[in-house]
């Protein structure tokens, strides 16, 4: 069988993929809007968290709050033309949002998603098809491709690199480098979205001023930041850091309140118990940076680390494996902030502050600082990147 006749099309084979918007087109906003009401209506995305998040963030006055702080009604901007997305294996939503930012910023798309069939993606996709089905759509219908095929089809990764005039890479290093190989037109641009890790910062003495609903809720934004995604997420935290003076006690109470919402909420891979005693065991026996380790249930372990270290998540953990360690300031931020930092999640802080003590510490590292529950609500500015002005072109008028 020729290799490009494996490609499974999933929203728009016959798309022309040459036209073009200018950003926050109110037809392309009319549209989104639509694919939200199609998510809401007609899928029981009850059982789908990141189905939820994703019809939100379509709703229209979402993208109309998004249009007033990204764009500028002074400039004249337009589409680049046709944006090739590379999503990645691991979280089933990403491909819709990475379509969805082609489209705001005005763009035709192809967009490869995994090769594992999540049925995210074929709920995403048919409600997609129904809203292209509109005959006020047909434009932007033959602006969205939306398509399966194994990553080592080379053929066709070469033709879409020929083609585009973006493309968004979203993956490990190895497959951001793979992807590089490919030719593609003098002014392409590429958008890496490369592998990061991310952390989480508590103040301990607040975590005691919590009643117990609060606390509740608070370690529901934990979960909804972790577990919700297997902790597969970039933005998902691996390490924990403490600060305040209440930190024994505030330990307890909030790993007790997470493992008690977990056994109620969370559902294991097969394979996650076996994963996470090996990586316990593994380091135990090469880390001695370990001061002590604790199973909840075989979804949480949590492993306290004598101080901090640089590099400790070269090997990311997931499914509810968590390292913590005791801070005496945010100084000690400056040892693990590197450029693999992605964001920090935190609790028990004020934003002003927060704003104040960063914009005077030029650190290595962190995009994205966000209160707990927000660490996956990707929007238009990820990774570092402003993706409204990257991803259009501003003509200039004198």
């Amino acid at each position: 069988m020729n290799k490009n006749s494996q490609i499974e099309h999933l929203v728009g084979k016959k798309a022309k993929l040459n036209i073009t918007y200018e950003p926050f087109s109110f037809q392309i906003l009319n549209f989104l809007n639509d694919l939200s009401i199609s998510l809401d209506n007609n899928f029981n995305n009850k059982n789908y968290p990141d189905l939820k998040a994703l019809s939100f963030f379509c709703r229209k006055n979402n993208i109309l709050s998004l249009k007033n702080k990204h764009h500028n009604k002074e400039s004249t901007r337009f589409g680049l033309g046709l944006l090739f997305h590379v999503t990645p294996s691991n979280i089933p939503t990403n491909f819709a949002y990475s379509l969805i930012f082609g489209l705001i910023t005005g763009n035709s798309n192809i967009v490869k998603v995994p090769s594992k069939k999540f049925e995210e993606i074929n709920i995403i996709c048919e409600a997609f098809n129904k809203v292209l089905k509109k005959k006020k759509y047909n434009k932007i219908k033959d602006m969205i491709a939306v398509l399966r095929y194994e990553s080592g089809n080379e053929l066709v990764t070469k033709k879409y690199s020929l083609m585009c005039d973006a493309r968004l890479i979203w993956g490990g290093d190895q497959t951001i480098n793979d992807i590089k190989k490919f030719n593609t037109k003098p002014k392409n641009i590429d958008i890496p979205f490369s592998d990061r890790y991310s952390i989480s910062l508590i103040n301990s003495d607040k975590i005691l001023k919590l009643s117990n609903n609060d606390l509740s809720n608070l370690v529901r934004n934990f979960y909804n930041d972790t577990y919700a995604v297997d902790q597969n997420a970039c933005s998902s935290p691996h390490l924990i850091l403490w600060s305040g003076k209440a930190k024994s006690q505030s330990k307890k109470r909030f790993w007790s309140q997470l493992n008690d919402s977990i056994k109620k909420r969370y559902t294991s891979p097969l394979i996650s118990t076996v994963d996470s005693y090996s990586r316990l065991v593994k380091e135990i026996i090469k880390n001695k940076n370990i001061h002590s380790y604790k199973s909840f249930s075989k979804s949480l372990y949590v492993v306290t680390l004598k101080k901090i270290i640089p590099n400790l998540f070269l090997d990311k953990t997931k499914w509810g494996f968590f390292f913590e360690c005791d801070i005496k300031n945010l100084d000690s931020l400056s040892h693990v902030t590197n450029k693999g930092l992605q964001t920090l999640t935190y609790f028990g802080y004020e934003k002003k502050f927060l704003k104040n003590y960063f914009s005077k510490r030029n650190f290595n590292g962190i995009d994205r600082i966000v209160p707990f529950g927000q660490a996956l609500n990707i929007n238009l500015i990820w990774d570092g990147y402003d993706l409204t002005k990257i991803l259009s072109r501003e003509i200039e008028i004198k």
